[in-house]
């Protein structure tokens, strides 16, 4: 080896050092999208990800990700048409469940569906997307993601003591998903207000549980093993469990005579205030904007006692912390949506992760096109070493 490329092999070996949890550190190229903190903005390829939630259909939307382009009417058609298809569950899947939901029913449906999920790619012969074609991988990530929905409601059901209900072909994936989880075709309204969320959450810059599925991908590994290990990521309270605690924020608060004083006293201590702040937006989350105005349609004490606290938490920040702007995140207004339509709050987490799955999927076969493995290093900070092994007393 020449001097020239053992310094080469040796500098890039030796340790950069970043900011704690990668903040802000660019770690590979994507052509799915990306997230404008700044200009409280983010897209999916080149469309605003809300102008695609307001006027395109959540297949629409998946049919972007996966072929890189929305599809004319022939394309959609044969695209729903397909990914319908794909709803229904292999027969050994579908007899585990039961036990899968007896094991995980305090844990709930989100827990369950990590087994599920990994069961089902094991049915229906996954293999590492190293050794698979492009076609293949694609074909994979379409089963699963067709399925998630119906793994999610019939664990949710058996939960309850009721029986899965079978997925229908003729309902939209966002429709067929609240028809599996009630019984009952869903209203048109409620229907269309859940697609809505759905599209705008599919995808969202290298948040922790996308970029753990392209770790999982960078190995090699099959698209379940990408899945999986997202949907671990997502349950933290962190990531996707916090729908259900924004909304027991409104609960705590309960009348609007209560709001003032509730809010000053988590401001003064410091306390976070759920469904506020986000990582990378400095200004208005452009997803709560959207779903405010969605929840804002259905109207009612709910939804005005959102619109108030949302107010009177920006207004309470200027006067007690000048400077510290914090604005409605997602989850805020996905609550408000989510209950407004029907959805039981254990279910609000997983309703992210049927939305996920095809941002997951997205990113799992963008990675899969670079077999170089994603390794990065650690700081020891324990005590020195080499020390002496201590003779057994």
């Amino acid at each position: 080896m020449s001097n020239n490329r053992a310094a080469t092999a040796t500098a890039s070996l030796a340790p950069v050092e970043v900011p704690r949890g990668l903040a802000g550190v660019v770690v590979t190229d994507t052509a799915l999208g990306d997230v404008r903190g700044l200009e409280g903005f983010y897209h999916y390829r080149q469309y605003s990800a809300v102008e695609l939630a307001q006027s395109r259909g959540f297949e629409d939307v998946w049919h972007l990700f996966v072929h890189g382009e929305l599809p004319d009417a022939a394309q959609r058609t044969a695209f729903t048409a397909r990914t319908a298809a794909l709803r229904r569950l292999p027969d050994e899947v579908r007899a585990a469940l039961p036990g899968i939901a007896a094991a995980s029913g305090r844990s709930g449906p989100l827990a369950g569906m990590r087994t599920a999920l990994s069961l089902l790619g094991a049915a229906l012969g996954f293999r590492p997307v190293y050794d698979v074609s492009a076609d293949r991988r694609r074909a994979d990530t379409l089963a699963a993601s067709a399925a998630v929905p119906t793994l999610l409601t019939a664990l949710y059901r058996l939960g309850q003591g009721l029986d899965p209900v079978e997925p229908r072909d003729d309902l939209s994936y966002a429709a067929n998903y609240l028809y599996m989880l009630t019984g009952s075709e869903p209203e048109q309204a409620r229907a269309r207000a859940i697609e809505q969320y759905l599209i705008s959450t599919i995808d969202h810059g290298f948040n922790a549980s996308t970029f753990t599925a392209r770790v999982i991908a960078s190995t090699g590994a099959d698209v379940a093993a990408g899945l999986v290990g997202a949907v671990g990521a997502l349950s933290g309270p962190l990531h996707g469990g916090a729908p259900s605690r924004a909304l027991d924020t409104l609960d705590a608060i309960g009348t609007r005579d209560r709001i003032e004083p509730w809010i000053r006293e988590r401001v003064l201590a410091g306390d976070r205030i759920m469904g506020f702040g986000h990582p990378v937006y400095r200004t208005e989350d452009p997803r709560s904007r959207m779903l405010r105005d969605i929840a804002e349609q259905f109207g009612g004490p709910l939804v005005d006692l959102a619109v108030e606290v949302e107010s009177r938490v920006e207004a309470i920040l200027a006067e007690l912390k000048p400077g510290r702007e914090l604005h409605t995140n997602v989850e805020f207004y996905a609550g408000v949506v989510m209950e407004l339509c029907g959805l039981p709050r254990e279910m609000f987490t997983p309703t992210f992760a049927a939305a996920r799955v095809v941002g997951w999927s997205a990113n799992i076969l963008e990675q899969a096109q670079d077999s170089k493995i994603i390794r990065p290093a650690a700081r020891y900070v324990g005590p020195v070493a080499p020390a002496a092994v201590p003779a057994v007393a």
